[in-house]
């Protein structure tokens, strides 16, 4: 069993994946000794100019450019079963909200691409925590707000608003703090979505990789 799936979203943090959370979650995973597998759905994507923030006009692939971040390592989600990880973390970056769900178009009543929102489910049936980053809380509140759990994107209050409307609950944090959901299992930290630079991050991102890591019961090197 791969111990940690990483669920990307693209390669770049205005159309896919924010690169500084993505690599900081893996580098947190590798530091503590623990086996990981990334993933990422086969959609496209509309790409955006990072020097500029306009859209170019093109478009990628999800699954094509979250690889450049996996280093080729990466598996479809269509092709796996989130109870056959012992958790799940969900780096950041805008890709969240327009590739994975489209909440940065429909806020609460945004919709998550099925598959994606099938591995979280079934990884949240069996009991294994899941990590979320930045604005991939929002994609958890639209899934389990039902169950009403505790996250946080920081101090965004529009976006914490939201997140409530889902039924969630948003406890803001800064952005090298965490916020842990015990009851669902769930570790949120805001990362980027303060107002922060990449050592806040990797701090933020580290403790929540590690409670995760720690609520799924995984020994770790540390």
């Amino acid at each position: 069993m791969t111990r940690v799936g990483v669920i990307l979203s693209g390669c770049g943090y205005l159309d896919g994946a924010e690169i500084h959370e993505a690599t900081s979650v893996l580098i947190a995973l590798a530091r503590a000794g623990v086996d990981y597998r990334c993933l990422a759905p086969d959609i496209t994507l509309d790409v955006v100019d990072h020097r500029t923030g306009e859209p170019t006009g093109e478009q990628r692939n999800v699954l094509a450019e979250s690889a450049r971040i996996a280093r080729g390592a990466i598996d479809d989600v269509a092709d796996v079963n989130g109870a056959d990880f012992e958790a799940l973390i969900l780096p950041g970056g805008f890709g969240v909200a327009k590739n994975l769900c489209n909440f940065a178009t429909k806020g609460p009543d945004c919709e998550v691409h099925p598959k994606v929102e099938r591995v979280l489910r079934q990884a949240h049936q069996a009991g294994r925590p899941i990590g979320f980053a930045c604005i991939a809380p929002a994609l958890g509140a639209r899934i389990f707000g039902s169950e009403n759990p505790t996250l946080t994107i920081g101090h965004d209050n529009e976006t914490a608003a939201a997140i409530e409307k889902t039924g969630a609950r948003h406890k803001p944090v800064g952005v090298t703090e965490i916020v842990v959901d015990t009851d669902r299992k769930f570790v949120s930290t805001p990362a980027y979505m303060e107002n922060t630079n990449p050592a806040e991050v990797f701090e933020g991102v580290s403790k929540m990789v590690a409670k995760v890591l720690e609520m799924a019961g995984i020994t770790t090197n540390a």
